[in-house]
């Protein structure tokens, strides 16, 4: 039997120092799912989002991710399990000072991967978002969307097995979300990636199977 990609038990997080956010919470995700997180404002989704690569403030219970517990890991090995991760912000992190093609290369060349191999892999990227011909752009030459599609190929490049989006689609257009939301459908697709995106945009259009998580009062519950 595979192991979970991430494993809770009685989990609780807190946001700086303050009381719990999330409650006693146990779950189980594995490769290939699709986990979708939903809840109002201030429900602890990106609280929970950031325990798994070590950003938010375990109280208490257990967290597993990628086979790493995070209770009092070290910076050396939570550096090492975050290059197993791609992780996608609302707010894209794009590195200002990059051009598009540099910001996807750089995850690749972090794990050792030749100039012309990395190069190579983020053309691909950039063909899979329809911004082969925006390589040379600095972030700022770009739309919002465009810059989102950018920071999820980039997050994807890595052929991660985790895969954590915090409203990666709610600022987009049409046209940019769908391609934010087939990425990340072919991820899953061909590296087996665990996709987890906290969301109120949950797309009609395209066909994902997925599981649906609410966060209500500090606990997490599995709607279906």
């Amino acid at each position: 039997m595979q192991a979970p990609i991430v494993q809770a038990k009685h989990l609780s997080l807190s946001y700086k120092h303050q009381d719990a956010i999330i409650k006693d919470a146990n779950f189980e995700f594995y490769a290939r799912d699709f986990i979708v997180i939903t809840g109002s404002s201030g429900s602890g989704k990106s609280t929970l989002l950031k325990s798994f690569y070590g950003q938010s403030e375990q109280m208490s219970g257990y967290l597993n991710v990628c086979l790493e517990d995070l209770n009092g890991i070290s910076a050396k090995k939570l550096q090492t399990l975050r290059r197993k991760m791609g992780i996608i912000f609302q707010d894209y992190k794009l590195i200002k000072d990059y051009d598009v093609l540099k910001n996807i290369m750089l995850p690749l060349e972090i794990l050792g991967l030749s100039i012309n191999d990395a190069k190579r892999r983020a053309m691909a990227l950039l063909k899979h978002v329809d911004l082969a011909h925006k390589a040379t752009k600095l972030p700022k030459e770009l739309s919002g969307g465009e810059q989102q599609r950018i920071a999820t190929a980039r997050a994807i490049a890595n052929n991660p097995k985790l895969i954590i989006c915090d409203e990666p689609t709610g600022n987009l257009d049409p046209y940019s979300a769908d391609k934010v939301w087939r990425l990340l459908l072919l991820a899953r697709e061909h590296f087996d990636s665990c996709i987890v995106v906290a969301t109120h945009h949950i797309p009609i259009n395209l066909k994902i199977n997925f599981r649906l998580i609410e966060i209500r009062d500090g606990m997490v519950n599995e709607i279906y």
